[in-house]
């Protein structure tokens, strides 16, 4: 496939979706001065050349009771179990992001939970996974920064 080349009104289009992924393109339309046709061929191109890859929903996890959030990395006792106990992690659904990683650990994950004794029953779950040799946890205080628009809006002002 070849490279698709993003242009003005493309930059302008996912610039206004980084912001609000669920702004009507009628919306976008009236701001680029454009039509809300050109503004969906011009999406669905972007969708089509794998630019875009759907959208997300942010959720107030205070509000939800699972405001806890704790890191935990995994050591393995091989390195050939990785596959496996990443499948494993994948069947906690409080497990929200885990990495393979080097250094220190062999995966590192994120958890949510509503206190710590939630956050001790999932820790358990990850130390009972055939495989996993220990794990270590770091609990957060504060999520401080979690901001993907400043990155995504950087990124399309350098191309």
């Amino acid at each position: 496939m070849a490279k698709f080349k993003l242009d003005e009104v493309d930059h302008q289009i996912l610039d206004m979706l980084i912001d609000n992924t669920r702004i009507p393109f009628t919306d976008i339309a009236k701001k680029l001065l454009i039509s809300a046709g050109t503004v969906h061929v011009r999406v669905k191109k972007m969708e089509e050349a794998g630019i875009i890859k759907g959208s997300s929903l942010t959720l107030d996890y205070q509000k939800l009771d699972y405001s806890f959030i704790a890191y935990v990395g995994v050591y393995l006792q091989n390195t050939s179990q990785t596959k496996f106990v990443l499948e494993r992690i994948y069947d906690i659904p409080y497990v929200t992001v885990a990495h393979i990683t080097t250094g220190k650990f062999n995966i590192f994950c994120k958890i949510r939970a509503k206190n710590t004794m939630h956050a001790k029953e999932i820790i358990f779950m990850l130390d009972d996974i055939d495989g996993v040799y220990r794990t270590e946890t770091m609990i957060s205080l504060e999520e401080s920064l979690n901001d993907k628009k400043r990155l995504m809006h950087t990124i399309f002002n350098e191309l």
